[in-house]
């Protein structure tokens, strides 16, 4: 028998409540809590009120209501859906493959192409849409070919559902591998032994138990899509009804010396991206967004 055996029980349990006790060092004291208090306060007045001023000031000064008959930012909200609607289209269409094969199919030079793929997270937008520029203009990489097939890409609507995608995609992708990567082998492997195809395997047992992130992958694509700017306006140019979107809106306003209508502009962009993380907690997809920014 051993001494912690040998011990009574309740000298035992009294040790464990000492153990559980915070010491000295572990003790917050009042001036202690109290900053921590503000540095949290501070920090939340430092990300909310920027974005709070901006949508008071659009909705008390009656810009909001008024943008919503302008003509020009219907414009651009129109065009905006449209275009991001389009891209996550692509997003999907190309991304899903991608993260399927990136979860389940380890290959020689993988870390590679999750590294091309993450990058546009990180680039400056408006290198994006030069690297853009270089490879799909009229001089770039691909232009001569693009040329001789009669497609001329950079400064037209494609090319704004180009750079909303290539700049958002990436969200997409790694919560999609995430959240395939999460499914358990086993419901595959039953399904499988079943006598299911691998396609079918994919529809009714990946598929539906990597939605969640999936879906949260989407929602996020969307909304960087949505808030694109710098490498759409560096390769699709900023032309109204034709590649103006609401953030290229925003700024055209600003420096034409309306500001309201810029205030305005910018205040729906606000509250679609809140509406959209809104959406993601509420409906329980951000543990999967967590699960993605983590992968």
């Amino acid at each position: 028998m051993t001494a912690d055996a040998s011990r009574p029980r309740a000298a035992q349990a009294t040790d464990a409540r000492e153990a559980r006790r915070p010491g000295p060092a572990g003790r917050a004291g009042p001036l202690g809590l109290l900053g921590l208090a503000g540095l949290i306060a501070l920090g939340v007045v430092f990300l909310g009120l920027p974005v709070v001023a901006l949508v008071g000031r659009a909705a008390l000064g009656g810009s909001l209501a008024a943008a919503l008959g302008s003509r020009a930012v219907l414009a651009a909200l129109g065009l905006s859906l449209l275009t991001t609607a389009i891209s996550l289209g692509l997003t999907a269409l190309f991304g899903l493959p991608l993260a399927w094969t990136l979860a389940r199919r380890p290959f020689r030079g993988a870390a590679l192409v999750e590294t091309v793929v993450d990058l546009p997270i990180v680039l400056p937008p408006s290198v994006a849409g030069l690297a853009l520029l270089l490879a799909l203009g009229r001089s770039g990489v691909l232009g001569p070919l693009l040329d001789s097939a009669g497609l001329a890409i950079p400064f037209t609507t494609a090319a704004v559902v180009l750079a909303q995608t290539f700049v958002a995609a990436p969200f997409f992708v790694r919560s999609a591998r995430t959240g395939i990567a999460a499914v358990e082998r086993d419901a595959e492997d039953a399904a499988r032994a079943d006598g299911a195809s691998e396609f079918r395997v994919f529809r009714h047992i990946t598929l539906p138990l990597a939605a969640p992130a999936l879906a949260a992958g989407l929602v996020m694509s969307w909304a960087r899509s949505l808030g694109e700017f710098g490498a759409t306006i560096m390769f699709a140019g900023n032309f109204g009804g034709r590649t103006q979107t609401l953030p290229l809106l925003v700024y055209a306003e600003f420096e034409g010396g309306s500001l309201d209508a810029s205030i305005a502009a910018g205040a729906i962009l606000v509250l679609a991206a809140f509406g959209v993380l809104l959406a993601v907690r509420v409906l329980h997809w951000g543990r999967a967004l967590d699960e993605r920014v983590a992968g």
